[in-house]
């Protein structure tokens, strides 16, 4: 006799794209706390139904469980084995998951993740990126390099992408390289709903994401339990063991089960791997998760602080790799004033707000041919390029709070740092006919001057005030002022390791923000150019560029730790640059963060 009752349903992903999932409700639901679901994630080529007798053999009785059919897989939409980028199924997950929580009201740190192979790494991403507060994950054969056996066959698809951006690669896997079990690899063989396809798009972004996030590992506290197959043919082992080494998880584990395939739950013997699942998942419920404050010294006490110092000794890097930065260092002192960009950089900091704002054009300038060859490569570096789509992200996300606001009464929005305001006044331009007001400030004069100007050259009608203020001083926040609808953080913590100067800029935002209102803020949970830029590119102060990327779990605490509780976040490329939006509800009360 079965314990939960099985149904069918969909939800709307970030597209609106309809997506298929399955889910079991327990027939005797907890009596004593809160309602707690297990979500599994398929491997490639699979779908949910397949998840069935995991359910049964997890055997949480009690508790729901959820299992999507991923886009291009089972019965949701798209060609079999496709999407439109290996990022979209990330963000597909997490609406998934904001669906689960606000259908069937189940608390994030009430949900724990059970995700195989590919599924694996959506969720380590989601993980990294997103910071949602779960419970805990599993792991099974997680596909952080998958064995393709052809010499150089990434480098040849990636080439074949070029002329064919279209291109499918069939799975060389055969169901008896999967599992000991002949039942199982039938059942395999005979499920018309698997498919033996993959996009070549979505396999390129699969590895491309997995050897990101296994380097940015160490921005992972959440609770792991890591299960690999000692004879897989399908992926590598060493990247799954340098991901577990590189976690900051207090709790984690990492079980090798003997003398097993890659399909670890369907394998023949499959005791070992639900024994110590069951083992973490009751662990995992029975643990106090850490509380929020505990981040506030993540700026002296975490990873990203030791790699942080490590930077300003001059402890990273080879003797070879400095040699190369030294001369990359004396050519832009040398070829760099040809370059409008680079010349702006020299003269007032690659990070200030100048540059930022000579960024935003994206207008290749310089002396010459020559300049504005090298401007445009300047202009094109992953950095800049995750910069504007920052921008882009920023301005639909103001977009939408203002669409959100209503008519009936004005909105007040103030940009705490605002540079030149670019991204504020463009976005203004296009709700004239609202009752809007801005305050733009910012800590240098000559910024508040170029605002001006370029509110005057996009001939805005809404009122504007102009504040000269640092963002960090108490007195910046004054109390008797109206508070506001939406408050704006964009490019300014980034620039500072010490998590003492954002507590007390978020504690002057708490007071100015009225209940209800919004905070938009922008976050750096890795940079795959650290060294680079410490050893060549100065800042506004005229000293090297040395940042410390604040993990999203950090920054997202930081800002809950005022009562604001993030709604949204936009990722940016290769997860370099991410944009939230948290809502003040009024109360600051002490919300919950995995460790």
């Amino acid at each position: 006799m079965y314990s939960w009752i099985n149904e069918e349903s969909g939800f709307n992903s970030v597209d609106q794209t309809r997506i298929f999932y399955r889910y079991w409700q327990p027939k005797i639901t907890r009596t004593e706390g809160e309602q707690r679901a297990l979500i599994f994630l398929h491997r490639g080529h699979e779908h949910s139904g397949r998840i069935k007798e995991l359910v049964e053999q997890f055997g949480c009785q009690r508790d729901w469980a959820f299992a999507w059919d991923a886009r291009g897989h089972g019965y949701s939409p798209g060609e079999r084995g496709d999407a439109p980028s290996f990022e979209i199924l990330v963000q597909d997950f997490n609406a998934f998951i904001l669906h689960i929580q606000e259908t069937y009201q189940i608390a994030p740190e009430n949900m724990l993740i059970v995700a195989n192979s590919v599924g694996a790494v959506i969720a380590a991403t989601w993980l990294h990126d997103y910071a949602p507060r779960v419970r805990g994950v599993i792991m099974a054969a997680a596909a952080f390099k998958i064995k393709l056996y052809v010499p150089f066959a990434k480098a040849g698809l990636r080439f074949a992408t070029c002329f064919r951006p279209d291109l499918f690669v069939t799975s060389y896997i055969r169901s008896s390289m999967l599992t000991h079990s002949r039942k199982q690899a039938d059942n395999y063989d005979q499920d018309p709903l698997i498919a033996k396809t993959i996009s070549a798009r979505v396999l390129l972004g699969l590895a491309d994401t997995a050897k990101r996030i296994v380097l940015s590992a160490t921005a992972i506290d959440v609770p792991i339990l890591m299960l690999v197959a000692d004879k897989d043919y399908v992926v590598e082992q060493t990247p799954q063991l340098q991901f577990f080494e590189r976690l900051s998880s207090q709790l984690k584990r990492y079980v090798v089960i003997k003398d097993c395939f890659h399909a670890i739950f369907y394998e023949q013997q499959v005791r070992q791997a639900i024994d110590a699942s069951r083992q973490f998942i009751d662990d995992c419920f029975a643990r106090v998760p850490v509380q929020v404050g505990h981040y506030a010294g993540a700026d002296t006490l975490s990873a990203s602080a030791q790699e942080y110092q490590a930077l300003r000794r001059g402890k990273l890097g080879n003797f070879f790799s400095r040699g190369f930065y030294d001369i990359q260092r004396f050519m832009l002192g040398f070829m760099g004033p040809l370059s409008d960009g680079m010349k702006i950089g020299l003269e007032h900091g690659f990070d200030s707000g100048a540059s930022l704002d000579y960024v935003y054009r994206n207008q290749a300038k310089g002396k010459l041919l020559l300049g504005k060859s090298i401007d445009r490569g300047y202009l094109d570096a992953i950095g800049w390029r995750g910069i504007r789509q920052r921008k882009v992200h920023m301005q639909q996300l103001l977009s939408t709070l203002i669409d959100q606001h209503s008519k009936d009464r004005p909105l007040r929005i103030v940009d705490i740092a605002a540079g030149s305001g670019r991204y504020v006044l463009e976005t203004i331009k296009r709700f004239q006919g609202r009752n809007i007001e801005v305050t733009l400030r910012d800590f240098l004069p000559e910024n508040l001057e170029n605002a001006k100007q370029l509110a005057t050259d996009l001939q805005l009608n809404t009122p504007i005030e102009y504040q000269c203020r640092d963002a960090f001083s108490p007195d910046s926040y004054v109390t008797p002022e109206e508070q506001y609808d939406i408050v704006i953080i964009s490019g300014l913590y980034e620039l500072f390791s010490e998590n003492a100067l954002i507590i007390k800029s978020l504690q002057g935002i708490q007071k100015q923000l009225r209940v209800g209102g919004h905070v938009i803020y922008t976050g750096q949970p890795w940079h795959p150019q650290l060294l680079m830029i410490a050893k060549t590119l100065k800042n506004h102060k005229g000293s090297p560029w040395i940042m410390r990327p604040r993990p999203q779990i950090e920054m997202d605490s930081l800002v809950a730790g005022i009562g604001c509780r993030k709604i949204q976040t936009q990722i940016g490329i290769a997860g370099i640059f991410t944009v939230s939006v948290a809502r003040f509800d009024g109360v600051v009360e002490v919300p919950v963060a995995n460790g």
